[in-house]
């Protein structure tokens, strides 16, 4: 049996430094010093009829991946405005690249010294998104995999 969506999005927040789980609006929302960076969307709540995660992205990021795969991304709303991203949890769900954006949407809320604290980025592998890959490019440094059509905005 597949594992619930909202099991294995709580995983992949969680597994992030002092993230934590908070129940607003009547859905469990992950959050870094009280800093908002997803929110899952139950289908008969804000999911529009579907489950959803919703994140924050950087600039631009939004409007390419709604464009680029409107039937997996989309503009919640309340925070669409913002430039959050909406994403689509029933069907196949690519969650090494769920794992990516949620990654990109805790290291734009949290503090910069909790970011310091998070290990380098490692390939993850497409099988499990939580299983790391070594990475065989032998340059100076181990990042993930980025998702096709998809701009990353990096933080330094």
């Amino acid at each position: 049996m597949p594992t619930k969506p909202l099991t294995r999005l709580r995983k992949i927040c969680l597994a992030l430094p002092e993230a934590h789980e908070v129940e607003a609006w009547g859905e469990p929302t992950f959050r870094v010093r009280k800093k908002l960076f997803a929110m899952f969307a139950s289908a008969s709540t804000h999911g529009q009829g579907r489950p959803a995660v919703w994140c924050k992205a950087g600039p631009g990021n939004q409007e390419i991946m709604v464009r680029g795969a409107p039937a997996k991304f989309f503009v919640p709303p309340y925070v669409g405005p913002s430039g959050w991203i909406g994403v689509w949890l029933d069907g196949a769900v690519d969650w090494v690249e769920l794992t990516e954006l949620l990654r990109d949407s805790y290291g734009l809320v949290a503090p910069k010294r909790i970011r310091e604290q998070q290990k380098p980025r490692q390939k993850l592998s497409r099988t499990h998104p939580l299983t790391r890959v070594p990475d065989t490019d032998n340059s100076d440094h181990t990042v993930l995999n980025p998702p096709p059509r998809r701009e990353i905005h990096e933080r330094r």
